[in-house]
């Protein structure tokens, strides 16, 4: 927490949980008449999946706090690895005391260009019972080393836009699910809740994407509703897929990470 805001914040009350348990929360408080925006919760610390800004936004909505982005890793330390600040919240402090940061190429392990995406690599500088010498985490992202406005000068891990073996090559194309989340969080007419189904068509994959309504619906609206959600998506993503409409509370929720993707062509 920055020196600049952490007195105001001292002694604040605040929530730790995967960003999909937030908004499960949220619905059940909605659900039980309870307006948490209304609540002392003031900070909410999110991580352990990746989650977009359009997920942020909707979240602080319905919480009525300051969610805040962690980064960690089991194999390293758990969470604590990196840290948005409160000030600015425009990438994660990685602690440089404890860790050495990298970026490569998910291919070849070269080396990226300062500030190019890559993926992210960890060398542990202070762990004694496990250290780990240019771990590779899997997770996409790039580096900044200019100072952030809260004054560190730490180097800030920028958002995790997906990892390697999350990728998804749809017909040519390749996605992340953060993506897609970023297009459909805030749609309007459709709840935070999604799942992507992967199934193999004759010799091409096909993608379908289940979403959930906010409210009840007739069959023709759905229809309408699905067709508006798929050419959305097309047009943002370059990826062509079906769309389903489930009727609210039709999406599985989870208490740990969420389970963004169904792939049955493994079956």
């Amino acid at each position: 927490m920055p020196q600049s805001d952490g007195s105001r914040h001292f002694g604040a009350n605040v929530l730790c949980a995967t960003p999909s348990y937030a908004l499960a929360i949220a619905e059940v408080a909605q659900k039980e008449g309870v307006d948490l925006r209304k609540s002392k919760l003031r900070i909410g610390l999110f991580g352990a999946e990746p989650w977009s800004e359009a997920m942020r936004n909707e979240i602080q909505l319905r919480l009525g706090l300051k969610a805040v982005d962690i980064y960690g890793l089991s194999e390293i330390l758990g969470p604590g690895v990196a840290s948005e600040c409160l000030t600015a919240r425009a990438g994660l402090h990685g602690w440089e005391d404890h860790f050495l940061f990298e970026t490569v190429d998910p291919a070849s392990g070269a080396a990226v260009p300062a500030g190019a995406g890559g993926e992210l690599v960890i060398t542990t500088l202070t762990k004694e019972a496990l250290p780990l010498l240019r771990y590779r985490t899997r997770d996409i992202t790039r580096l900044e080393t200019a100072p952030c406005m809260c004054g560190r000068t730490h180097l800030r891990i920028m958002r995790v836009t997906g990892r390697n073996d999350d990728m998804l090559i749809i017909r040519g194309v390749n996605v992340y699910p953060s993506q897609i989340e970023a297009v459909l969080v805030g749609f309007p007419a459709i709840a935070p809740h999604y799942q992507l189904v992967i199934e193999r068509q004759g010799a091409l994959d096909h993608l379908t994407i289940e979403v959930e309504a906010l409210a009840a619906a007739s069959d023709e609206a759905q229809d309408k509703l699905g067709g508006a959600v798929g050419q959305h998506v097309k047009s943002l993503i370059g990826v062509t897929c079906a769309v389903t409409i489930k009727p609210p509370g039709g999406i599985p929720r989870s208490e740990g990470k969420a389970v963004r993707v169904r792939d049955l062509r493994k079956r």
